[in-house]
């Protein structure tokens, strides 16, 4: 199976009024899926770097009544790039991304700045080189070295499908 926002999305606990950020958004598989589980009193604040990903996002979000995701063009490798108020999150998503961060060092420290003390980070990223992922992955041993070094701890390591590794940190 491929990795699944559904499925993944159950790690986390979601319920009625939380504030979720997902980091890299793109298409918004798991802001939509986040947005029907925190109710109309939940916020989704989807950023990504991509403009055009978006304003797609925000379309599909509308045609499917969905009015609690906030699309924010934001940088997640710099501090305070997300733009983002510091601990907003109750919960931070940051899935196939790791591969893609410049900065691996100042993301952490990002994701770190939004979420609430207590507050969980779904992680999930590619396990693998395949066929039909990016030519160059991040392990789940340095993934797990970069969150906890700034404070996290692991809450849960799971398979999140055949080519992904999936983590909840929780600060």
């Amino acid at each position: 199976m491929f990795s699944d926002p559904a499925t993944n999305l159950n790690k986390l606990g979601l319920t009625d009024g939380m504030k979720i950020v997902d980091l890299g958004a793109g298409s918004g598989f798991y802001s939509i899926e986040a947005a029907k589980r925190v109710g109309s009193t939940g916020r989704i604040y989807a950023v990504d770097v991509q403009k055009d990903l978006l304003e797609r996002l925000r379309s599909v979000a509308s045609t499917q009544g969905l009015h609690n995701i906030e699309v924010i063009w934001g940088n997640a490798e710099k501090i305070g790039g997300t733009k983002m108020r510091e601990g907003i999150a109750d919960r931070v998503i940051v899935s196939n991304i790791l591969f893609q961060i410049e900065k691996p060092d100042d993301f952490a420290l990002e994701v770190k700045r939004i979420v609430k003390p207590g507050g969980k980070v779904l992680l999930v990223d590619w396990s693998e080189v395949s066929a039909l992922s990016p030519s160059a992955v991040i392990s789940s041993s340095i993934a797990q070295a970069l969150f906890e070094k700034v404070g996290f701890k692991v809450e849960q390591q799971f398979g999140a499908g055949d080519h992904h590794y999936g983590f909840v940190f929780v600060k």
